[in-house]
C-alpha cells in the first residue's frame, strides 16, 4: 500500500504529511508522559502508528534520490545518505537518547518530534520533476500487482529480493541470539551487545570513505558476490571464536560489508527500476527483507534452545553457503541490468 500510494501521489507532499503525523504522535506521547497519563496501551498504540507512518515515509523518501541525482551519481549519493544514517542513527543517536531519557523520560520523544518536523521542512524545499499520475481508473490492488509482477519478472530485481530474503533468514537466526552470544559465549557482560553493534556501525562508517573508490574499481555484480562470501564467513568465524577482540574485528569487517552491500543493492534497484514503479518495487523489497528477519529470528531462537548459543551461527553459515552456490551465476543479471538503460514501464 505504501509503495502504491508513493507511485500515485506527489511524493514530496506524502513525505511531509506522514512526517507531520509522526510528529503529532510523538507530541501526544510526550504529553502523556509529562502529565502522568501514559500507559502500556498508549505506548503500544503510539509505536504502532509510528511504525506504520515510518514505512510510508521511508519507502517514499527512497524514491526521491533517483529523481534528484543523475544515474551515474546514485552510488555516491546513497553512500552519503547511509553515512548520515550510521553516524546519527547508530552511533550518536542511542547514547544521546539514553542521556535525554535519564534527564526526563519525555525529552527524547519531544526532541524527535522537533527533528521530524525539521525533516519535513527540508523536504518541502525540494523541487522534484513532474511525477505521479491520476490512477482513479485503476484499482490500487492492480497497482500493487503491477509492482510485484515487475519485481518477479526483472532478473536483477528478482535476484536482489531473493538474496536479501534468504540472507536475512540466516542473518536473523544468528543475530536473534547476539545478546546471549555476547554475554555467555564471549563473556563481555552487559556492554557486550552494545559494543558489538557499535563496532559494526563504525565499520560501516569507515566503508563510506572508500565506497567511491570501490565502485570505480569493482563491478556491482562482483561486489555482491564478495559481500555474500564475507557474510557467510562471518557466521563461521563468530561460531568458532570465544575471544571478544576477535569478535569485535569480525563485526567491524561485517559492518563494512553490510554498508557496501546495502548501498549497492539500493543503487542497483534505483538504476534499473522505472521511476513510476520505484515505490512499489521498494515495498516488495522491504517485505522480503523484514519477512526474512522474522522467519530467521523464529528459527534462531528455537535452534539455540535445543543446540546452544552458537548453533544459530552454524545454521546461518550452512544456509548462506548453500544459497551462495545456488545464486552465484544468477548475479550476472545484476551486471547486465546495471549496464542497460531503464525502460519506462508503468
Amino acid at each position: 500500500l505504501a509503495g502504491a500510494l508513493s507511485d500515485r501521489l506527489d511524493r514530496r507532499r506524502l513525505v511531509i504529511v506522514v512526517n507531520l503525523v509522526r510528529a503529532g504522535v510523538l507530541v501526544l506521547l510526550a504529553t502523556a508522559i509529562v502529565t502522568g497519563h501514559v500507559s502500556i496501551g498508549i505506548v503500544l498504540g503510539a509505536l504502532f502508528l509510528l511504525g506504520t507512518s515510518e514505512v510510508f515515509a521511508d519507502n517514499t523518501a527512497s524514491t526521491l534520490v533517483p529523481m534528484l541525482v543523475r544515474r551515474d551519481d546514485l552510488a555516491v549519493a546513497n553512500a552519503r545518505i547511509q553515512a548520515g544514517f550510521i553516524t546519527v542513527n547508530q552511533l550518536a543517536g542511542p547514547p544521546i537518547g539514553a542521556a535525554m531519557f535519564a534527564a526526563a523520560s519525555a525529552v527524547p520523544f519531544a526532541a524527535e518530534a522537533v527533528l521530524v518536523v525539521a525533516g519535513a521542512v527540508l523536504v518541502s524545499r525540494l523541487r522534484l520533476p513532474p511525477h505521479g499520475r491520476d490512477r482513479a481508473e485503476a484499482h490500487i490492488g492492480q497497482d500493487i500487482a503491477d509492482g510485484v509482477r515487475f519485481a518477479v519478472r526483472h532478473p536483477a530485481v528478482r535476484t536482489l529480493i531473493l538474496t536479501i530474503f534468504t540472507f536475512n533468514i540466516t542473518f536473523g537466526a544468528a543475530w536473534s541470539v547476539l545478546v546471549l552470544y555476547a554475554t555467555r559465549r564471549l563473556g563481555m557482560g552487559e556492554v557486550g551487545f552494545g559494543l558489538l553493534t557499535t563496532v559494526s556501525a563504525a565499520g560501516g562508517l569507515v566503508a563510506t570513505l572508500a565506497y567511491g573508490w570501490i565502485t570505480r574499481h569493482v563491478s556491482m555484480a562482483d561486489l555482491m558476490r564478495i559481500g555474500l562470501v564475507i557474510e557467510t564467513l562471518t557466521h563461521v568465524a563468530l561460531a568458532l571464536t570465544t575471544q571478544p577482540w576477535v569478535a569485535l574485528v569480525i563485526m567491524f569487517v561485517f559492518g563494512a560489508h553490510a554498508f557496501v552491500w546495502g548501498t549497492t543493492s539500493i543503487t542497483i534497484r534505483q538504476r534499473v527500476v522505472p521511476l513510476p514503479l520505484q515505490g512499489r518495487v521498494n515495498s516488495v523489497n522491504v517485505v522480503g527483507s523484514f519477512g526474512g528477519l522474522v522467519i530467521g529470528s523464529l528459527i534462531g531462537g528455537n535452534v539455540a534452545q535445543h543446540w546452544g548459543v552458537t548453533a544459530p551461527f552454524w545454521f546461518a553459515a550452512a544456509g548462506s553457503a548453500v544459497f551462495v552456490v545456488a545464486i552465484w551465476r544468477q548475479l550476472r543479471h545484476i551486471a547486465l541490468a546495471d549496464a542497460s538503460p531503464v525502460v519506462d514501464e508503468r
